[in-house]
């Protein structure tokens, strides 16, 4: 197949030219080669050139960029290899600029080692989590053969580990750098900060925890050689069991926290033994960023944290907070909140918000309606009363002793057990009473802020934003695969999820910048390619042509496209 060109005279004597896309087709009738025309492109002057480019593109992309290279080959060159670019140029990009690079080499300075080195591989795993996930090991043979990243052509395992330690050991001042160097670039507001933790497992053999270390109340090994772990729960080893947010408590886990802006931006993730209990790590948390400099601000939490002890912690040195009240609690001041009359004010789309004012409390308490989730609501109730009567059927005529065992089963499901009630004689009913209470509750949440500056639209928006935390565990585990987690020792693990946390910074920032789901970009992305030919003046490294996508994209991130020639190496004499 081939672009045939004829030519002719029109009236006035001028030699048109025309294109037309035929191949040869033999007839075997008189043996001779016959031109068959597919299609006429028409007059070479007013040729549709970018419809052209559009076939062009789409044949390419059916026969592969390898194939489409290899056929397109500069006179006197042969092919050798492509490679995806796209996607590490723009994150190589938002590292450069985020100045990510230069907080690394600045900690690292005077350190043992290349810090230009350690940067480059460190890089290349953070863009290794974003972009195909893997081991360490896998992960360098990705970077030798899979993708190109400028300044680092191939890495072996080892050096990863070493790299990882380093940054590890930098941990506290490259995280502070970064935030500021961020916050000043992005003009990040960091008035509402919002704390979440999640866990992730480990499948290890036999599901067994590590053996106890000592540590300090951080969770951090006890820095003392001499110190041995003791009957103190806090003296565990890093993977142990503990409460799972995954629902998988047959195995060993760490606990992760998280701290993100009211954009979605991440700005620090912390690491702790997997027993560790949720509900004193916020003040670990607040006092590990009091010296970042920041601004006033509230920090949102959920119910897990709303201990009067955390309130108080974080009102010290002028702080406030945002904390989710458990409605079934039974405190007397939830029950005075929801006991006060008054009318709902419509907020933004469903949420509507109701501020009550309670005797001799500080805090203000909001509370928040949500009639889709109230429907939700009400028709899970629905599904649980049936389940917890079709259960209890018939049970009058079992023993005392058969209906003590149905109730043991049923006081394992939460969700049945709310709904059951014992007589005095020891019968099992659906509680009617508790099904008109629970009705009251039907899509609401209580809020009690401390500032007494917001508005109650501003706290009920600032909590439901707490849903950019769990985005991003979301994203951790999903996009960048947090887990499998294929390192033993904790150090190895902490440094794994500060890799995965600044792969969640960079594609949270190409997100907000471009309005795109990462995974969306990552795969036009990677349809750019650095193709490699030789020949015998040399070698040279250059990219496909970038689409308007493409630039659009480099464009909203305030990127420069890639070089057309990225490398060019003379033959040698």
């Amino acid at each position: 197949m081939y672009v045939r060109v004829s030519q002719r005279a029109n009236k006035s004597g001028e030699k048109v030219r025309y294109l037309q896309l035929a191949h040869n087709e033999w007839d075997a009738t008189a043996g001779v080669s016959r031109t068959k025309v597919i299609h006429s492109f028409g007059r070479e002057d007013e040729l549709d050139r970018a419809a052209i480019q559009r076939l062009v593109a789409s044949l390419s992309r059916l026969l592969g960029v390898r194939a489409t290279a290899a056929a397109n080959a500069p006179e006197g060159m042969s092919f050798i290899d492509a490679r995806p670019v796209g996607a590490t140029h723009v994150l190589d990009g938002l590292w450069r600029r985020l100045g990510i690079d230069a907080a690394i080499r600045s900690a690292l300075a005077g350190r043992k080692g290349d810090p230009g080195r350690v940067e480059r591989i460190l890089f290349a795993l953070v863009a290794n989590r974003a972009i195909a996930p893997s081991s360490k090991l896998a992960a360098t043979d990705w970077i030798a053969h899979d993708v190109r990243i400028e300044g680092l052509s191939d890495v072996v395992d080892e050096a990863c580990y070493r790299a990882m330690d380093a940054l590890l050991s930098v941990e506290g001042k490259v995280c502070k750098e970064i935030y500021h160097r961020v916050a000043d670039l992005l003009n990040l507001e960091v008035d509402l900060l919002f704390f979440d933790t999640t866990s992730t497992y480990f499948e290890t053999g036999g599901g067994q925890a590590d053996a106890p270390v000592a540590r300090d109340e951080h969770g951090r090994v006890n820095p003392d050689p001499d110190a041995v772990p003791t009957d103190d729960k806090r003296d565990v080893g890093f993977r142990t069991h503990g409460k799972s947010k995954d629902h998988r408590p047959d195995l060993p886990q760490v606990v992760i926290g998280m701290a993100v802006t009211r954009t979605g931006i991440p700005v620090r993730v912390w690491c702790w033994p997997g027993n560790t209990n949720d509900s004193a790590l916020i003040r670990q948390v607040k006092d590990e960023m009091r010296d970042w400099t920041l601004a006033r601000v509230v920090w949102v939490a959920d119910r897990g944290f709303s201990s009067a002890a955390n309130r108080r912690y974080l009102r010290r040195a002028g702080g406030h907070y945002i904390i989710g009240e458990k409605l079934r609690s039974g405190s007397a001041q939830a029950t005075q909140a929801l006991a006060r009359q008054g009318r709902y004010a419509q907020v933004a789309d469903n949420l509507q918000v109701k501020e009550v004012k309670l005797d001799d409390a500080e805090d203000r308490f909001i509370i928040c309606y949500d009639p889709d989730t109230a429907e939700r609501d009400a028709a899970l109730r629905e599904r649980m009363v049936a389940q917890l009567a079709q259960t209890i059927a018939d049970t009058d005529r079992l023993s005392a002793t058969k209906r003590a065992e149905l109730r043991g089963v049923i006081s394992t499901k939460p969700g049945l057990n709310r709904y059951l009630r014992v007589t005095a004689g020891g019968l099992l009913r659906v509680d009617q009473a508790a099904i008109k209470a629970e009705e009251k509750l039907d899509g609401k949440y209580l809020l009690r802020s401390s500032d007494p500056k917001l508005s109650s639209q501003d706290i009920a928006l600032g909590y439901k934003q707490l849903l950019e935390v769990e985005r991003g565990w979301r994203d951790m585990k999903s996009v960048l695969d947090l887990r499998p987690v294929y390192h033993r020792l904790e150090d190895r693990i902490r440094a794994h999820v500060l890799l995965c946390w600044l792969a969640l910074l960079l594609v949270r920032v190409a997100e907000t910048s471009t309005r795109r789901t990462w995974p969306a970009m990552r795969s036009e992305l990677q349809r750019l390619h650095a193709v490699t030919y030789t020949g015998a003046a040399g070698t040279a490294v250059q990219t496909t042509e970038p689409t308007k996508t493409h630039r659009d994209l480099f464009t909203a991130l305030g990127l420069e496209a890639p070089k057309r020639i990225l490398d060019l190496v003379p033959a040698s004499a």
